[in-house]
């Protein structure tokens, strides 16, 4: 198989689908990826689901994504007091995807905060471990949308100040499907997109199959030894209760339901789309 150039996110919730490729990988922020492959600077990369339906001229890895059935956990807003009294929200704009699906949401629940987008993706943390920004979310009327590995360890660290609102969990409740946040993306003029995607399926059931060994190395390199035993059995709740690595059916719908309402609400044009799977 010719040599690809592929980009990944870099969170925890990547690790089952990219641990052992033999290659090198880019590793970054989701929206950052998404411009990288746009460019073409990037052949295939685990990107953001809305990366797609906004330009789907890419084949997608069949059987493939990172999807919840219900509370993802890692896609959150924080918050304080009742959440329809919120009246800001400060966005994060690594995932383009968790942005649109809060837009979607509260159109559907007929919520109205203002949406105030934070000027970079990563979460400047200060001396309490609270950024100035998500410190605001103390106040009841604001919020914070978070995403990845750092909701993660904000929801580990604050869970007795603030209350989250999953994203999964709510989409869960509107549709009744799942909701895919993320699949592998490759480009038009990739040649042996068959191959790539064969060896990405292959991939990922190979660490499904040997998840207590990844686990294992995911924690390995953690600080404090005394932590260690935490942030395994948190990874191994969020690998096997939270997530799913799907890409059938039921997530395609998901997806689709997911572009329907992006087109509603002016997010995206109203136009058929079809999932060009390899």
């Amino acid at each position: 198989m010719k040599s690809v150039r592929v980009g990944c996110v870099k969170y925890f919730n990547a690790r089952p689908l990219i641990r052992g490729w033999p290659g090198n990988v880019d590793f970054d922020h989701p929206s950052a990826l998404c411009q990288r492959l746009a460019k073409g600077q990037l052949d295939v990369a685990l990107v953001s689901s809305f990366e797609f339906l906004r330009s789907p001229i890419y084949r997608i890895v069949h059987d493939v994504s990172i999807s919840s059935d219900g509370p993802v956990y890692s896609v959150v807003v924080a918050h304080r007091g009742e959440f329809s009294n919120i009246e800001e929200i400060e966005l994060d704009p690594a995932s383009v995807t968790a942005v649109n699906l809060l837009r979607c949401l509260l159109a559907e629940l007929g919520l109205t905060p203002r949406l105030i987008e934070r000027s970079t993706g990563i979460l400047p943390v200060g001396q309490a471990g609270v950024s100035p920004a998500v410190a605001k979310a103390a106040c009841v009327s604001a919020a914070h949308l978070l995403i990845g590995d750092q909701a993660i360890a904000f929801r580990q660290k604050h869970a007795a100040e603030f209350q989250f609102w999953d994203l999964g969990e709510e989409w869960k409740k509107l549709t009744d499907l799942p909701f895919v946040y993320a699949l592998w993306l490759i480009r038009p003029e990739v040649t042996d997109a068959k191959q790539v995607a064969n060896r990405f399926r292959a991939l990922r059931d190979e660490n499904l199959a040997s998840l207590d060994q990844l686990i294992a190395d995911a924690v390995a390199g953690m600080g404090d030894p005394g932590s260690r035993k935490m942030n395994g059995e948190f990874l191994s709740r969020y690998y096997r209760k939270y997530l799913l690595f799907s890409f059938g059916e039921r997530e395609k719908q998901g997806l689709q339901a997911f572009a329907n309402l992006c087109a509603k609400q002016g997010v995206l044009p109203k136009r058929a789309r079809e999932f060009s799977v390899v």
